[in-house]
């Protein structure tokens, strides 16, 4: 079955692997603290953009209250990850909360968008091997990123696009699999107007609130039309 999981999760090390380097080149060469502290992070944090802006404000002096707060509402998204896969995870037993703890966006496009059997607990397995692996990929990547700046002095710049280019790839495999482009444009619709609307710190958990909005108004105008009825 790991090799299955490993070909299931080939996009997720291409991203994790530098993406993490870098969190762990920046780790080392921004704070004062031992290299080992970035895989550590990965290990019981686990939030690549919420630990790249962590390194941001520790680096600029920025109380531990203020650096909670913030990767709060970064990684606010992962509470309506978790909620939309309960049932999923119901009778996951001991593996649920690792189910939930490791949901970051790339699993949770992977675990949303692959084919599934009829067999709960075997599906579960799989689910739960995806996020450990991809977990350790992240893990991987901050250590040797830690290492490498501590050790070597090089210029990393730009290679955090690692997550953008990550993202959409996910972003093309989630539109195939729905077949419905209606969440892309929703998204990038919420993204134009928090642009527009309110300053940078806040656009991010501003186009999160609207474009949960839309969808929340488009699922229940579906339920609500006739051709939803006709199929409830």
């Amino acid at each position: 079955m790991n090799n299955i999981i490993f070909r299931l999760t080939l996009p997720i090390l291409f991203g994790y692997l530098p993406l993490g380097m870098a969190f762990g080149v920046l780790f080392a060469t921004q704070l004062d603290y031992a290299w080992w502290i970035a895989p550590l992070m990965g290990l019981v944090i686990y939030a690549g953009s919420g630990q790249i802006l962590a390194v941001s404000l520790l680096a600029a002096h920025a109380g531990l209250v203020e650096v909670a707060i913030a990767m709060f509402v970064l990684n606010a998204r992962h509470l309506f990850y978790g909620l939309s896969l309960l049932g999923q995870f119901r009778g996951a037993g001991w593996r649920k909360g690792y189910l939930i703890f490791g949901l970051t966006d790339e699993t949770y496009s992977l675990l949303t968008s692959r084919p599934r059997s009829s067999d709960r607990q075997y599906e579960q397995d799989v689910d739960f091997r995806i996020t450990a692996f991809n977990q350790a990929y992240w893990i991987i990547g901050c250590a040797a990123g830690g290492l490498l700046g501590e050790l070597v002095a090089f210029n990393s710049t730009g290679i955090e696009f690692a997550l953008v280019a990550l993202f959409i790839v996910l972003t093309i495999e989630q539109i195939k699999a729905l077949g419905d482009g209606f969440p892309l444009w929703a998204g990038a619709f919420s993204s134009g107007i928090a642009m527009l609307l309110v300053p940078a710190t806040h656009q991010l958990i501003t186009a999160i609130t609207i474009v949960t909005a839309v969808l929340l108004l488009h699922y229940r105008w579906h339920r609500q039309s006739p051709a939803g009825v006709n199929h409830g």
